[in-house]
């Protein structure tokens, strides 16, 4: 008997325009963790939605053998009851029912078309413990945090006795304890038998857990390493998946600092829920022009709640302080005077907050300015299309056309479109929060070019982001929050990691 569960022999699957997948080829050994990389755009959740069912079988070619067997999938329910179970990045739970319904739904505990609640929370239980979530099965989906909503995810794929478990960018929206807890139960799976494909863009989660490792490159297959084997590095990773030697992730900047552009200054916001609740307390900085200013923090440190109540106070209540821009006082008191006052925010959220995802290219980048584009009122369609194709070949819009939808695009290309949307509206301050997050290396650092581009050009640019690395890599200068407050600030060449960390756990102010 072969010892691939898995085969995927040339693989091909084509959309309008575009080829995803080119002969592409994966064999997963039994019992193993299979990493899955390669940029956004490379084919990597394509192929797992080819294996799982979701394009069903007549809609590519190629064959997939499992545990030895050709599988001719014509939906996701065929692949679960062979036991092939995908975990997408975007979860498929839904809010107000509970983390039974939510695990048993579509799979009801039923006799005669009657649910048996009494062995749905037996068996509730007993898959709640093996994934080591301490929550009553009645809880609310919507009432826990990201991370314990990816444990009712896994523990719903085990209600279907896994065979073969994929997770789609599992680690994507947790914070660090998370991602460790949910690589610790990878393993711990592992030794139980179970076999993993689990796609991520965070190599050193890889270099963790992997047992094997297949990169893809523009929809086709590069090479397949064996972590024990071949001699692994993060490098020899990258190199796979862009084609190249990355040898600096932070492209080269000659910073050309001038005068105060953007200040902040007794900034307080209160929660909008709990208004006695102090989110944002007394916190003053400033940005100068062709500056990129860095908010390091962790999760709960208020930097999200800082950017949004900036731009046009779209988050928390009783906000006060002042804001300055060219030394003088400006309203940012909603999001239209933000806008107009030269402010713009990207967010960390792209596609729930920064797109509309079934609307196109085209449009998406007009929105944040539509007078600039319109007459009298009317759109201009003709103007609209100029100045997307713009747009799209300054940020290198991987398209086939301004037309497409976003929601079809990867999370990188749909991070461009954000950008170009906010750079249309011609703001002097840029506020990035979480710019990079969910997308490749490769994707990165093309990001990464446009930042110091638009600081190059005189932008003032406050970038908020989770990874320390990129913190240190990106910024002339550094505040610090830890619980609502600035703890600190720091300056390009006193920043270590280790000097963050420490005011990153800091309460009291730093003088």
């Amino acid at each position: 008997m072969s010892q691939f569960i898995l085969e995927m022999r040339g693989i091909t699957k084509e959309f309008p325009g575009v080829k995803a997948l080119e002969n592409v080829n994966l064999q997963v050994k039994e019992g193993e963790i299979h990493a899955l990389c390669g940029e956004n755009g490379a084919g990597k959740s394509t192929l797992m939605k080819v294996l799982s069912g979701v394009y069903p079988y007549g809609t590519y070619s190629g064959d997939i053998l499992f545990k030895g067997g050709v599988c001719k999938f014509k939906d996701i329910k065929q692949s679960e009851e062979l036991g092939i179970v995908i975990i997408h990045q975007e979860l498929a739970l839904i809010p107000y029912l509970s983390i039974a319904e939510n695990i048993f739904l579509g799979n009801e505990q039923a006799k005669r078309g009657v649910i048996n609640w009494n062995e749905t929370i037996v068996k509730t239980k007993e898959l709640l413990k093996k994934v080591g979530l301490n929550e009553s099965p009645h809880t609310l989906v919507g009432n826990l945090g990201v991370g314990k909503q990816q444990l009712v995810e896994i523990a719903k794929a085990l209600s279907k006795e896994v065979k073969l478990l994929i997770l789609d960018e599992p680690t994507a929206a947790l914070n660090e304890d998370d991602s460790e807890n949910l690589l610790r139960l990878l393993l711990e799976f592992k030794k139980q038998g179970m076999t993993a494909i689990i796609i991520s863009h965070k190599l050193n989660e890889i270099s963790k857990v992997a047992d094997s490792i297949t990169i893809l490159r523009d929809g086709k297959t590069i090479e397949t390493l064996d972590m024990r084997k071949d001699h692994v590095t993060e490098d020899r990773i990258i190199k796979g998946m862009v084609g190249r030697d990355l040898t600096n992730r932070y492209p080269k900047r000659e910073p050309n600092i001038g005068e105060v552009i953007f200040e902040v200054k007794n900034w307080n916001v209160y929660h909008p829920l709990h208004n006695e609740r102090k989110v944002i307390d007394d916190v003053n900085f400033y940005i100068r022009k062709g500056e990129i200013v860095g908010i390091a923090g962790l999760m709960g440190a208020g930097r999200t709640e800082l950017a949004m109540s900036i731009f046009g106070k779209s988050y928390g209540k009783k906000i006060s302080g002042q804001i300055f821009k060219n030394g003088y006082e400006i309203d940012v008191s909603d999001v239209s005077k933000a806008i107009e006052n030269g402010i713009a925010y990207v967010t960390e959220d792209r596609k729930g907050n920064g797109l509309i995802l079934m609307d196109d290219i085209r449009k998406n980048i007009t929105l944040s300015r539509l007078n600039k584009v319109a007459k009298k009122f009317v759109v201009d369609e003709n103007k609209e299309i100029v100045e997307s194709e713009k747009y799209r070949e300054r940020l290198k819009i991987k398209t086939p056309s301004i037309f497409q939808k976003t929601e079809k695009l990867s999370g990188g290309n749909q991070q461009k479109v954000v950008l170009s949307k906010w750079i249309f509206a011609q703001p002097d301050i840029l506020i990035l929060d979480e710019p990079t997050r969910g997308i490749d290396v490769g994707a990165k650092y093309e990001i990464y070019t446009i930042i110091n581009q638009l600081a190059q050009d005189g932008k003032g640019i406050l970038l908020v982001s989770s990874e320390l690395p990129e913190i240190l890599g990106m910024c002339d200068r550094i505040y610090v929050m830890c619980e609502g407050r600035i703890t600190g600030e720091l300056s390009r060449d006193e920043a270590t990691q280790e000097n963050l960390m420490k005011l990153m756990t800091k309460t009291e102010v730093r003088g």
